[in-house]
């Protein structure tokens, strides 16, 4: 007979939007139920761009009221999402300021200068994470050098936890974004900040994935969990994967994280080089993985375009001739906000390929010059991990775009499964289920996905079949 269990609620925030959905377990699904989903609230002003902390905070405020009203019976909440960023607070918990974007321009030339005082080889065999110049450790970088201090720093996601009623912490899987942790201890790096004259004593306790942190302000029989605070770890957990053989993931949002998961770290001098990084996953396994930019270049199109249906785009880009024009949108003069749409046509002019002569041409263009990055992370993770993958699952909204997923499958000459699209939900409504004692004994979170959801796949020939393959 099957067991259902009481409702959980995730919040999952995006760097481009939010969502929360209700998580209802019947014994052997979870069916999830939107229940509200915002634009992520960011401020511009004077060239910067932060996070307003304040209008986030009252959207998930909002979010647990409607499925308070829906759900009575809500047994647990919790907040993932993006990695790097984080809010500096005073000795009261009180935010100093907005925090500032992993796109803000105070990082310009911070990376290189941090890296003037410590080795690159140095830092990746300490943390095993990637190079990338957003990285917390250039961001606090930044603050010393405009003079900013905190008693305490919370990342995203740990600070949402705690603003609804949870202690202050860092969960293990964001922690191991920020280039601060020491991969293979599983603790701050401290030696590394205090080389770089960076304090490590404002940064909490690094806790596990499903870790209850206490119970929900004015609610206490809601417990606030710590799943997986990051949300590619997440989705990663969810991966509908319950086949053999070998399988990489990609999970595709405004970035597309493509990786493989490992039992430890891989800080070969061949997966520094190709730009992997290793952060830390659900209990513990090591997310071996390249940042690749994901559907940011196009979403920020179609905010220039004034908006426009993403079922439309694929439309039309379906209709559009392939153009063989493949732009490597991992360039730094993509990472900005703001004129995208110039930026990608002047970077086809200095290629010297035929410029897109309608609105679905370029997105075509975007998609299989997506499709074509993966297809060279692929061949630089085959090398560094030493054995063939087998498949992809694409995952998240990415998974959505069936364009996208043939292209991927074509260029990479490898099955592709698609979904589910709200992985990143569904992984944190299962590791919450999961830390509450509600999932069977004997079922994998995975094969719960499986279960929760309708993958599709896509073969490299064309064929588009339901069902995992």
């Amino acid at each position: 007979m099957r067991q259902s269990a009481p409702p959980v609620l995730a919040v999952d925030l995006g760097a481009a939007s939010g969502r929360a959905l209700l998580g209802r377990f019947d014994g052997e699904r979870m069916a999830m139920q939107e229940m509200h989903r915002f634009e992520t609230p960011v401020a511009e002003a004077d060239g910067h761009i932060q996070w307003d902390i304040h209008a986030i905070e009252e959207e998930i405020w909002t979010a647990l009221r409607v499925a308070l009203a829906e759900a009575p019976d809500l047994r647990s909440v919790s907040v993932n999402s993006w990695g790097v960023d984080y809010v500096r607070l005073d000795a009261a918990g009180r935010p100093l300021g907005l925090p500032y974007g992993y796109r803000d321009p105070r990082l310009d030339g911070m990376m290189a200068s941090v890296l003037e005082a410590v080795s690159a080889r140095d830092v990746y065999d300490r943390t095993g994470v990637a190079f990338l110049p957003f990285n917390t450790l250039y961001q606090l970088a930044a603050d010393r050098k405009a003079g900013l201090e905190a008693a305490r720093c919370l990342l995203i996601a740990d600070y949402f936890n705690y603003r609804l009623g949870g202690r202050p912490v860092a969960e293990a899987s964001l922690a191991s974004t920020t280039q601060m942790v020491d991969i293979r201890a599983g603790r701050w790096a401290a030696p590394l900040l205090r080389k770089l004259g960076l304090d490590p004593a404002p940064w909490p306790e690094i806790v596990p994935s499903g870790t209850i942190l206490g119970a929900v302000r004015g609610h206490p029989d809601v417990a606030v969990v710590a799943t997986c605070s990051h949300d590619t770890a997440l989705a990663v957990a969810a991966a509908p994967a319950a086949r053999s053989g070998t399988w990489a993931y990609v999970s595709c949002g405004t970035w597309s994280l493509f990786g493989v998961e490992r039992t430890a770290p891989v800080l070969t001098s061949a997966a520094l080089a190709a730009g992997y990084t290793n952060e830390i996953g659900l209990d513990g396994s090591v997310r071996l993985l390249k940042n690749l930019t994901g559907l940011w270049v196009l979403q920020e199109c179609v905010r220039e375009w004034g908006g426009a249906a993403w079922d439309e785009l694929e439309a039309e880009a379906r209709r559009a001739p392939a153009t063989g024009a493949a732009l490597d949108l991992n360039d730094a003069r993509f990472l900005r906000r703001g004129g995208m749409e110039k930026r990608l046509l002047d970077a086809l002019r200095e290629q010297g390929a035929p410029l897109p002569g309608s609105r679905g041409e370029l997105c075509r263009t975007i998609l299989e010059s997506m499709a074509d990055s993966y297809r060279r992370a692929l061949a630089d993770l085959e090398q560094i991990a030493g054995e063939r993958v087998d498949a992809l699952h694409i995952v998240g909204g990415g998974s959505q775009n069936g364009l996208l997923c043939a292209c991927a499958a074509k260029a990479c000459g490898r099955p592709v499964v698609a979904g589910p699209a709200e992985a990143t939900a569904l992984g944190n409504a299962l590791v919450q289920l999961r830390t509450l004692g509600g999932l069977p004994d004997g079922v994998s979170l995975r094969e719960a996905s499986a279960r929760s959801c309708n993958p599709r796949a896509y073969t490299p020939d064309g064929q588009v079949l339901e069902g995992i393959i």
